[in-house]
């Protein structure tokens, strides 16, 4: 039995989805994207999982979102639970890009609070999308605990997440400016300044704020 040239162009696409080459990875999922078909849903989540390029991991998960969001979000849903943090990490990416509110019961504390921080960063990207309504006070509340956690770009991405839930977000922040940790009061102090002064780039309110905070404590240890 001869296949279809539909059936051809697919089989060819899939194939492309595990080439060698990354730039014909690219281009099997950006043919997949603009042919969206729920048949390419689990091939597309399953690459997500080891795709060891960032680019052919944004086209993926661009191909996703171009596929009906009630077929998408359930098949992510059970990556968000994957052993593999990469999985886990991308489809909480993806979820985000689509927005749909019915998956929000999954962005759980233990996935705010993830031993890998790309997961965790994906999954306060998420949550500040997905947040419902009423709920924002009780996710910045989680979202604070995690202040201090990483480097550079994992404390930037926590402060975003945090500013982006709005006033809300004040008075967690607030508590966290007096914690007994050196880096969660100076992380806590250099977001309430970006919240403030969203000119001031991250990288100078939180040398500023680390500087507060040693001032702080040469202080205390002055009296």
């Amino acid at each position: 039995m001869t296949m279809s040239k539909e059936d051809t162009k697919t089989m060819r696409a899939l194939q492309g989805l595990e080439n060698n080459s990354s730039s014909v990875r690219l281009q099997a999922a950006l043919a997949v994207g603009t042919n969206p078909d729920p048949g390419f849903i689990g091939k597309l989540v399953e690459r997500c999982a080891v795709e060891s390029e960032f680019y052919v991991r944004e086209m993926l998960t661009w191909a996703l979102t171009r596929h009906t969001a009630s077929m998408t979000v359930p098949v992510l849903l059970g990556e968000v639970r994957s052993e593999r943090a990469q999985a886990r990490s991308q489809a909480l990416h993806t979820l985000s890009k689509i927005g749909d509110r019915q998956a929000w019961p999954a962005i759980t504390s233990a996935l705010l609070s993830d031993a890998d921080d790309e997961v965790a960063r994906s999954a306060w990207r998420a949550a500040v999308v997905m947040v419902p309504e009423g709920e924002e006070y009780a996710l910045a509340i989680v979202l604070a605990t995690q202040l201090g956690r990483g480097e550079h770009e994992t404390q930037l991405s926590l402060s975003r997440a945090l500013i982006a839930l709005g006033e809300v977000m004040l008075p967690a922040l607030g508590a966290a400016t007096t914690d007994p940790d050196p880096r969660v009061r100076a992380h806590a102090i250099a977001t309430e300044r970006l919240w403030r002064d969203p000119d001031a780039g991250f990288g100078f309110a939180i040398e500023e704020a680390k500087r507060v905070v040693a001032l702080g404590a040469a202080g205390e240890e002055g009296r």
